[in-house]
């Protein structure tokens, strides 16, 4: 019995597929969003992965930013419960969850079951976000996944004070002007989203383990500096970019279970 998960960011779409709610038989993403094609080639990826077809699939839902927008699922869950419930299927012990997007950032505080107990989101300003990194990406000439190299090559990081990325990508363009290294300005940029991160964090408080999903944790430089200004070791979840796409494909498994229990 299969069942499916779709991840709708506001800057790619991922899509799992569940065996009998335990193995995952596919996982895909997608750098194409919400109000694109996105959603349905990753289903479609998917499913050639697994040799299946949509007709397979028993059970669907969606999360993320367009989840109301996706025709492909039987129903939608907001995406601080997926990726909870993604995250504290590989990583049961797991207490908080940094998730880092394309357009904000969420921490989400976990109970011992794995429930969700309190979260804030950053969704009102682009600090923080997959979408900050993208634009000082752009502004040094450097690929997002070179980032994370560069920053272990800094010896002394550039002060990158603005929580706002027009004014931080202002800072950057004067340091670079001011001859600062790239790879010290990378690791400014990344203590800079560390910080951000660290404020919400904070409000919700923590304990150990602490979790990170989300793309933006392919980025070893920016899991440093989140473990150098929280103080602790951070796990990241087996491709972190699809927890969100797993948790709702755990969601349409207890989806099934209900329907089959009740013969609805």
């Amino acid at each position: 019995m299969y069942t499916l998960g779709i991840d709708i960011g506001s800057a790619s779409s991922k899509a799992v597929i569940l065996a009998d709610g335990l193995r995952p038989v596919a996982g895909q993403a997608i750098q194409a969003g919400t109000g694109s094609s996105g959603p349905k080639q990753a289903v479609e990826r998917a499913l050639d992965e697994a040799k299946l077809t949509l007709s397979d699939i028993a059970a669907s839902v969606a999360t993320g930013y367009g989840r109301f927008t996706c025709e492909l699922t039987d129903r939608q869950v907001s995406e601080i419960s997926c990726h909870a419930r993604g995250v504290s299927h590989q990583l049961p012990s797991a207490r908080l969850v940094i998730d880092i997007g394309g357009q904000d950032a969420k921490v989400i505080r976990l109970d011992a079951q794995g429930a969700v107990w309190q979260f804030l989101m950053n969704e009102k300003c682009a600090a923080g976000t997959g979408r900050f990194l993208e634009v000082m990406s752009r502004v040094l000439e450097i690929s997002l996944r070179e980032m994370g190299a560069y920053h272990d090559r800094s010896s002394r990081p550039a002060a990158v004070s603005s929580t706002c990325t027009v004014f931080a990508e202002s800072e950057v363009i004067s340091l670079l002007a001011a001859g600062a290294a790239k790879p010290d300005i990378i690791a400014g940029i990344h203590r800079s989203v560390a910080v951000k991160v660290c404020g919400l964090a904070s409000r919700v408080g923590w304990e150990d383990d602490i979790a990170m999903s989300g793309g933006v944790a392919r980025n070893q430089g920016v899991v440093k500096a989140l473990e150098a200004e929280l103080g602790r070791p951070i796990k990241i979840t087996p491709e972190p970019q699809l927890a969100g796409a797993l948790g709702a494909a755990l969601y349409a498994f207890d989806q099934y279970q209900s329907k089959n229990k009740t013969g609805g």
